[in-house]
């Protein structure tokens, strides 16, 4: 098969999605659009070079399927999800991997655009903020959800939504509480377990975490070196006893002086030098990437004088 017939065949799986026939001339075009060799695939550039002598009438078309017609982006994607992933070799190790992405935007009418820190800028400026949610392989990976993050101050506005366009069922959520809804609904699709990572935006984030354990996919993130944790072989006191004592019975983990949990940096710096292992992930630009790594077995001790029950080590 050649890869033109195949790319067919795929635009007609994508097409299973969108409702209507009368928007497959869409989605097929702008497909075909984003696969030309041009360096602005914006739909005006598209239009022209999918059909020269029909530029109007193409742009109309493609401007149209893009921000009027009703389709579904989430199960556009979840389409691709199905055709992709069963090329996608597991055998090496599968993950899921979390990230926001940010677009440098002047102004303040365009959907969730404030001044928030842009990934791509390297610092905080005026952009737009997307999560995402990728399933990767050694050898490749895979977008599968993606989502625009609505900052508080946009989704307590009213009017601002409203002459936006946003949903009216569209709320304030955290970054991490969308990526947790994304892996979510990944796994209820039916799509596979593998280890989850994220940066230090997600995984400061306990009930992230905690989530992410609830599902049952083991997780690899970062934290702050102010993440607070308790050492090998230490957990909170059990509740004190209330033998004796009137009132409802005490269930409650406790802190007391001298047994506390310490930052990850204190503990960190406390190991013995010996127990480091220098770790090489990858050749950078101008060398290889590697650092120093020790693992060991701790519990997260974040508000868990509100918990019943003790964390898991981890």
């Amino acid at each position: 098969m050649d890869w033109g017939t195949s790319f067919d065949e795929y635009l007609e799986h994508l097409c299973e999605t969108i409702g209507h026939s009368d928007r497959r001339a869409g989605l097929v075009g702008y497909c075909q659009g984003l696969m030309l060799p041009i360096a602005r695939k914006r739909v005006e550039p598209l239009a022209a070079d999918l059909e020269p002598h029909r530029v109007s009438a193409r742009h109309q078309s493609l401007h149209h399927f893009v921000s009027k017609s009703e389709w579904s982006d989430a199960a556009l994607i979840e389409q691709v999800r199905r055709w992709v992933l069963p090329h996608m070799d597991p055998s090496n190790g599968l993950y899921w991997i979390i990230d926001d992405t940010g677009f440098p935007k002047k102004g303040k009418h365009s959907v969730g655009v404030a001044r928030q820190y842009c990934g791509q800028l390297g610092k905080q400026d005026n952009c737009q903020v997307a999560v995402s949610l990728s399933v990767a392989t050694t050898e490749a990976s895979l977008p599968v959800a993606y989502q625009l993050y609505l900052p508080q101050e946009w989704a307590d506005d009213p009017e601002r939504r409203q002459l936006a366009g946003v949903p009216e069922e569209i709320g304030f959520a955290t970054k991490p509480q969308i990526a947790i809804t994304q892996l979510r609904e990944a796994r209820q699709s039916g799509a596979p377990s593998g280890v989850v990572l994220a940066d230090a935006g997600y995984g400061n984030d306990t009930a992230f975490r905690d989530s992410i354990g609830e599902l049952g996919l083991p997780y690899a993130v970062g934290i702050q070196s102010s993440t607070r944790v308790w050492p090998p072989g230490l957990a909170p006191l059990p509740a004190e006893s209330s033998t004796g004592k009137a009132g409802r019975p005490l269930s409650l983990q406790r802190r007391v002086p001298g047994h506390e949990p310490t930052s990850v940096k204190e503990l960190a710096v406390g190991i013995d030098a010996s127990r480091y292992r220098m770790v090489s992930w990858r050749e950078g630009t101008r060398a290889t990437l590697s650092s120093r790594f020790a693992a060991l077995r701790v519990r997260a001790s974040h508000r868990d004088y509100r918990r019943a029950m003790r964390r898991n080590e981890e």
